[in-house]
């Protein structure tokens, strides 16, 4: 686990999105990018839960943040690259971007995978990341420095039974991040993967329903990492995966 000691607004003048911004460890990313003076897009598909993480960063002193309300199952190319225009002309540039927002799908054996399951899947965890990533890269090169964040899972790390769509997905994240942290190399763009680990989230009620949650660690018991590697005087990281636990 990384140990991590972050300054006190460190994010001052930094424009970060998040995506999954209105719940879980999206949400939790939001607030402590704020916390650290950011000023955060939101972005998600319910407009009550995005408007929630609004007034909570308000409430504490924080920068007015963005609301984007896109659903990723069926957003396209257009959406994307409007919304990338819409940054560069209100902020000028992105310096971050959290891929968070990530969808389970069913769990059960391979053979009985749907196509509109496995497509569902991979159009959130995969298709939008590619599509989203793409857009903003203008935007991401505008920055001083900037940070793409992909999340990734141990079961992206080592396929597991039953798990085929969501672990095949988070493969392809890591695959994707990797690509282009190899092309960007030698740039001032920085890529790498979270693995969050067990972590008390709606998204791992759903996969473990019988599991006790006060086991397991809050999104705020994770957010080292997620600063950390938001950190452009600490961090020259890119190409990594990083367990959060």
């Amino acid at each position: 686990m990384l140990k991590y000691s972050s300054k006190k607004q460190f994010l001052n003048d930094k424009t970060i999105l998040v995506t999954g911004a209105g719940d879980g460890i999206g949400k939790q990313a939001a607030l402590t990018y704020a916390e650290y003076g950011a000023t955060v897009i939101l972005l998600g598909k319910t407009v009550k839960k995005l408007e929630s993480v609004y007034d909570q960063i308000i409430a504490k002193g924080g920068n007015e943040p963005a609301i984007v309300p896109l659903d990723l199952k069926g957003a396209t190319a257009k959406n994307y690259q409007d919304m990338a225009n819409t940054i560069i002309d209100q902020f000028g540039c992105l310096d971050g971007l959290l891929h968070n927002a990530s969808f389970l799908g069913h769990i059960g054996p391979f053979g009985q995978i749907t196509e509109e399951d496995w497509h569902a899947v991979f159009q959130v965890n995969t298709h939008s990341q590619f599509l989203m990533t793409q857009a903003l890269l203008p935007a991401l090169k505008k920055a001083q420095n900037s940070s793409i964040i992909f999340t990734t899972s141990g079961l992206g790390l080592k396929g597991k039974a039953y798990w085929g769509p969501y672990a095949i997905s988070k493969f392809a994240t890591q695959g994707m991040m990797q690509v282009l942290a190899d092309e960007y190399e030698n740039t001032h763009i920085r890529f790498n993967c979270i693995n969050p680990g067990p972590t008390h989230t709606a998204l791992r009620s759903l996969a473990f329903p019988g599991e006790n949650a006060k086991n397991l660690k809050t999104p705020e018991e994770i957010m080292d990492v997620y600063l950390y590697l938001m950190d452009s005087e600490e961090s020259l990281d890119t190409g990594k995966t990083i367990n959060a636990q």
